[in-house]
């Protein structure tokens, strides 16, 4: 059986306008190559309702998980959740549960559990909550829909906590080869070896580093035996 497969959305102005650098890509993708979900594509929308609404139906739709991030906090342009519900045609209100966990938190901080707090406990029907352990306001999960915050160490954290809970497959391995030539000169060879092994995955990456220039050649999947074979003809071409 293939692995399942994933993709993700991030959503905020602050990544699109080039003040904040996404992370949480990149972590998310290792953290699935670890446990064998295949992160096939992502995106990123602006803090636009009827974007959040299209790109989630469109990817929740193709593949077996989206994972959402940013867009959960107390601020105005925090509508994440408004436009997962609508994504689902469902209600969202202020869940009891994640009332209680935000009301406890401010409690032991001494601040007031005020209006513009109380957003972020504002939950679509039937979502289950994804744990915060650092900052305590919940995401969730509404059918193979993640929705997590932004800030990379929450992000992070949440998902430590999901990633457990999620039916996964083989991890994804990869081994490489250094070879000094240009990809100009491999790319043949290459893609003839890339044909005998059409059940993994090669890529070519260049470099160029203080002057001198090369090529990075991976390759990716999950029987180590067949990846060991064709690193064998690799070697035997490039090595």
């Amino acid at each position: 059986m293939p692995n399942p497969t994933a993709a993700m959305l991030v959503i905020g102005d602050e990544i699109l306008s080039g003040r904040t650098r996404d992370s949480n890509m990149h972590h998310l993708a290792k953290r699935l190559t670890d446990h064998g979900i295949r992160l096939m594509e992502a995106r990123v929308v602006a803090d636009d309702h009827a974007a959040i609404v299209d790109a989630v139906n469109t990817l929740r739709a193709r593949h077996d998980h989206l994972f959402t991030s940013g867009g959960i906090g107390p601020t105005h342009d925090d509508i994440t959740a408004d436009a997962i519900a609508a994504a689902f045609g469902v209600a969202i209100t202020h869940r009891a549960d994640a009332m209680a966990l935000l009301q406890a938190h401010y409690d032991r901080a001494g601040q007031p559990f005020n209006d513009a707090r109380q957003r972020m406990a504002r939950i679509p029907d039937g979502a289950v909550l994804i744990d915060n352990p650092i900052s305590t306001a919940p995401g969730f999960s509404l059918g193979n829909v993640h929705v997590m915050a932004g800030v990379p160490s929450i992000f992070e954290a949440m998902l430590a906590g999901l990633i457990p809970t999620l039916t996964g497959g083989a991890p994804l391995l990869s081994q490489s080869l250094r070879v000094n030539r240009g990809e100009g000169e491999i790319a043949a060879d290459f893609g003839a070896l890339a044909a005998d092994f059409p059940d993994l995955s090669m890529g070519s990456y260049p470099f160029n580093v203080n002057g001198a220039h090369g090529t990075n050649l991976v390759i990716r999947g999950t029987d180590p035996a067949r990846i060991d074979a064709a690193m064998t003809r690799l070697a035997a071409l490039f090595g």
